[in-house]
């Protein structure tokens, strides 16, 4: 192959490479020219080596434009890049502008590259979104229990929607402001007869400070009459007290076994005593036989007044036993 035909091959590849580029892009730049969005041929064609889409691009120029508004190219590039929706971005604009929404470019571009949905958030300006809340429990100084539900109604704020709580927050504060009401009123009754009276507490609080949204009503849905909490803790506590008593009954009970075995012994060790003492009387006579101090006929004598002494004993347990009505047949 010649270096001829070499060059028309090249000559070839690059024709057809420019027009791919310059077809499409010639393609994109008519289409804008007769919608009247001003967007240079070759800026369509840079487009491409800046990884931008240029039918994006052009697409989204040309419905601002016939929107009557006016958004630079670089402008729609940028976001682009930066990671932004260019078309979400657009239809927002021209939803807050139809709606008589001041909404400039910089600050919805703001809004969407922070992660929020920018043209949501003009939607909810226009028609509010209702959050309803979890069930909500709380008790009354009465001590019963109620479960509330509420529909909040809320609009985005677009002038806080950068930087502001989300509905996390609305429902967190909304829940908070309803046990509050709940629990600061002296009878369940009172929230059942009037249930208007949350909502006008909780909106006075004004919940929505710092949120990304205006709450515009609160509304209960539902209000229910759970369990009577005050008579449960009363007789968990009545409980507590009972179990309290026992142990400490337990503790003078064992206290006064102790007491009771302490005497018991002390009385083992008197007898051990007196049984001591028993066992040195032969010896402290034995030992009076040999010094003669004691002679045979005192100790004899000393037996048989033992001996009578014994007998008088029995004696009186026998009229014992007559007193407690046993006939002995003694006079």
């Amino acid at each position: 192959m010649g270096v001829s035909q070499v060059l028309l091959v090249i000559i070839v590849i690059a024709a057809i490479v420019l027009l791919y580029f310059v077809g499409s892009a010639l393609s994109l730049w008519i289409q804008a020219l007769v919608s009247g969005a001003h967007v240079g041929l070759l800026n369509i064609v840079f487009m491409r080596f800046r990884k931008v889409p240029p039918k994006l691009v052009v697409e989204s120029k040309i419905m601002a434009v016939k929107a009557g508004i006016e958004i630079g190219t670089d402008d729609l590039e940028s976001h682009y890049l930066a990671g932004g929706d260019v078309m979400r971005l657009v239809q927002a604009l021209i939803a807050a502008d139809k709606a008589n929404i001041d909404l400039k470019f910089n600050r919805a571009a703001a809004i969407d590259l922070a992660g929020r949905n920018v043209l949501e958030a003009v939607q909810m300006s226009v028609n509010p979104k209702v959050i309803e809340t979890p069930l909500v429990a709380a008790m009354a100084k009465d001590g019963i229990q109620l479960k509330a539900i509420s529909r909040v109604t809320v609009r985005a704020n677009i002038d806080r929607l950068v930087g502001g709580a989300g509905e996390e927050t609305i429902l967190a504060r909304v829940g908070e402001g309803i046990v509050t009401t709940i629990g600061s009123s002296d009878s369940h009754k009172n929230v059942l007869e009037n249930p208007d009276l949350i909502s006008k507490r909780v909106l006075e609080k004004g919940l929505d400070a710092g949120t990304a949204y205006e709450i515009l009503s609160i509304d209960i849905a539902d209000v229910d009459v759970g369990k009577n909490i005050g008579a449960e803790l009363e007789t968990d506590r009545a409980e507590a007290d009972k179990k309290i008593a026992q142990a400490k009954a337990e503790e003078r009970r064992a206290m006064a076994f102790a007491a009771e075995q302490e005497m018991k012994a002390r009385v083992e060790e008197m007898r051990a005593k007196v049984v001591e003492a028993e066992a040195e009387v032969p010896l402290a006579m034995a030992e009076a036989f040999r010094e003669g101090n004691l002679g045979i006929m005192d100790y004899y004598r000393m037996k048989n007044i033992q001996a009578d002494t014994k007998m008088r004993g029995k004696i009186g347990g026998e009229d014992e036993r007559m007193g407690d009505g046993t006939d002995s047949g003694i006079k």
